[in-house]
């Protein structure tokens, strides 16, 4: 299966300005993710007015968007994006759909259900092997339970899928969300090693791109 890469992504049209931002961390990950870690400095330095949020999710996937839904009970839904990576593109997904905001993703779960339960048991945090935690087996039907069945307004996702990811199908992701602005990266890997490079894509989809300051 080959995919012609998308041109430059556009900010979803008529979207209000971004004044909340989520970021989220995949399985065994964390807010020290150097992707996380790169963009919270991006935009702490250019855009500092927009509150940024990177939480460490809990094990429990149930758990996780109770905390996400708490957490931005008052963020306005026009105004708010979510970015997600792996395990947290598929919970940006659900965000999303959930409230209707814009989501940027990449190379997102598709079937975290199916793909993680062969991690139940003891896991170690991949940024602090001192830290270990337990995927139980119902997280796997909380992850069942929380996908969503359909992507109501394709328009309002960015995603970046990279072929040479080591870890996800980047052909299932390519399909799942077929109908998004859907940019393909030959090459590249799971942890998007190459981030910087598409940096810019993701900040102009957001709105952010021609808008930095120092």
């Amino acid at each position: 299966m080959s995919l012609p890469a998308a041109p430059a992504a556009p900010a979803v049209q008529d979207a209000a300005p971004l004044t909340h931002l989520l970021y989220l961390h995949g399985f065994r990950s964390s807010p020290r993710s150097f992707k996380a870690q790169r963009m919270q400095a991006w935009m702490r330095q250019h855009r500092p007015d927009v509150h940024w949020w990177c939480p460490q999710l809990p094990p429990s996937p149930r758990e996780a968007i109770a905390l996400l839904d708490q957490g931005t009970t008052d963020w306005p839904r026009e105004g708010m994006a979510v970015v997600g990576s792996s395990l947290g593109g598929f919970y940006a997904t659900v965000m999303a759909e959930r409230l209707g905001c814009r989501a940027a993703l990449i190379n997102p779960a598709v079937e975290p259900a199916r793909d993680l339960a062969k991690y139940i048991g003891e896991q170690t945090a991949f940024h602090d092997p001192q830290q270990h935690f337990f995927f139980r087996p119902e997280f796997v039907d909380e992850l069942r339970t929380l996908h969503p069945s359909v992507l109501t307004s394709p328009q309002r996702y960015l995603v970046l899928v990279a072929t040479g990811d080591e870890v996800l199908d980047w052909r299932e992701m390519a399909a799942r969300y077929a109908q998004c602005q859907l940019h393909v990266i030959q090459g590249s890997d799971h942890a998007l090693s190459d981030f910087d490079a598409h940096l810019p894509r993701l900040l102009e989809f957001l709105g952010l791109s021609g808008n930095t300051r120092g």
